[in-house]
């Protein structure tokens, strides 16, 4: 292998590893389960676990059918509907709270309406951390759903069809079970988005412990006051990354 490739590798590599080798090397371990035990800490993990599952089902429910659309469906702009469900993922979380705030606060279109017929004030509420999540997060389902639509072939939802299968009955009973591994990627994918959120959900939901504070938002917190709460909430983080990748090894990142 040429040196004017390995070196350039080498560095990036370090570059890559050795803030998370910092994180590993200060972390208290010798009082890393007292810490972890802390009311604080299981409250913000316990609320990003639930967030971070209600805005997947929340993906899934809405990604799924939208994925099919995209792949199968023949609707004009098709390809207009897959650059704009795609802004999200370029786009400045904070930048998307922004718009959320001004879409679905009260004094915005849908949040003024939404007050008005039922009192609800969305933003700054758990509510809210799950729409955040879940609009950041919804493009991993989808590209990962309509990439698996793509390689499926044809013929057996059509062999369905000719027996009579509605395609509400095609859909469920043929496409879903051959696209189910593209599905659970991309439903892995959307949770580890979700659980990782910050920007957008401090923006929309603010930062409430016990309410809206989740595992990123406590890390933020705890880094001005309590560092080493900060590492041990960051390994936390760091643990559930790296369980994702392992979990999609071979689909994401190659079998080797």
């Amino acid at each position: 292998m040429p040196w004017v490739l390995t070196v350039p590798a080498a560095l990036a590599l370090v570059f890559l590893l050795l803030p998370l080798a910092g994180l590993l090397v200060r972390a208290p371990w010798s009082t890393m389960g007292e810490r972890l035990a802390e009311p604080r800490v299981l409250e913000a993990l316990r609320l990003s676990l639930v967030t971070a599952t209600l805005a997947t089902a929340f993906c899934l429910l809405l990604g799924v059918p939208l994925a099919w659309v995209l792949a199968r469906g023949d609707v004009p702009g098709r390809r207009l509907v897959r650059a704009l469900v795609t802004v999200p993922l370029v786009l400045p979380p904070v930048v998307g709270g922004v718009a959320l705030l001004l879409v679905l606060g009260r004094n915005g279109p849908v949040g003024r309406l939404l007050y008005e017929v039922s009192g609800f004030s969305l933003p700054f509420t758990t509510a809210a951390v799950v729409v955040a999540e879940a609009f950041v997060a919804l493009p991993f389902l989808v590209i990962s759903v309509e990439g698996a639509l793509k390689t499926v072939d044809p013929r057996f939802e059509e062999a369905a069809a000719t027996l009579g299968a509605s395609r509400l009955r095609v859909f469920t009973r043929v496409t879903l079970p051959m696209v189910a591994p593209g599905v659970v990627a991309g439903a892995v994918l959307c949770w580890a988005r979700a659980l990782g959120e910050f920007g957008a959900t401090i923006t929309f939901a603010g930062n409430f412990p016990g309410r809206t504070q989740t595992m990123p938002l406590a890390v933020y917190l705890a880094l001005e006051t309590d560092p080493e709460a900060a590492i041990v909430l960051s390994l936390v983080l760091l643990a559930v990354s790296v369980g994702v990748l392992a979990g999609l090894r071979g689909r994401w990142a190659g079998a080797s």
